[in-house]
């Protein structure tokens, strides 16, 4: 928003966080509206991704414009990769449409990798049940190499099941 006056700047700015805002509460109608407003009124470095990335997954979710809401969305990811909620978006965009179910599943993993923790991509990838890699990557999924190392990478992982009882693997039962 370099090339506008500071009133300018400052309208545009309320304009992106009341669309914003609309969306997230789901008037999707009011929200989209200023969004599009926005993104033609700013200039096109000026847009912040997650006006993008929210216009993709609205353009998407209420007017059925998949097409145009996953390119809008992938366009968010690539201004902003740290932005959990661009990746939130796209895999939820990708998900209107039964071809794309793989697409959610990377966006989801690829935002876990920027977020372990946001309830929104873990609760998606629960819901899409998304699996992490096999171990070892040249073998199969199925080979007992792959299926042992995994049993273990997730015994061992933090807050998972541990061995027998609940001591950490860091202390030991025997004395001395």
């Amino acid at each position: 928003m370099s090339s506008v006056s500071r009133v300018e700047r400052s309208r545009l700015t309320s304009v992106y966080e009341r669309g914003l805002e609309r969306c997230r509460q789901g008037d999707w109608q009011d929200g989209l509206v200023d969004l599009a407003w926005l993104a033609e009124r700013a200039g096109r470095g000026d847009v912040p991704a997650l006006c993008y990335s929210y216009l993709g997954y609205g353009l998407a979710h209420q007017k059925g414009q998949v097409k145009r809401g996953l390119k809008l969305c992938k366009h968010a990811v690539k201004l902003e990769f740290y932005q959990p909620e661009c990746y939130v978006n796209l895999a939820q965009t990708a998900l209107l449409s039964k071809r794309h179910r793989h697409l959610a599943a990377l966006a989801v993993l690829d935002g876990l990798q920027i977020d372990a923790d946001h309830p929104e991509l873990v609760e998606l990838s629960h819901r899409l049940g998304v699996r992490r890699p096999p171990v070892l990557s040249f073998l199969s999924r199925k080979n007992f190499l792959n299926r042992f190392l995994g049993w273990f990478r997730h015994q061992i992982k933090p807050g998972g099941p541990r061995n027998q009882g609940d001591q950490p693997l860091s202390e030991s039962s025997g004395s001395g």
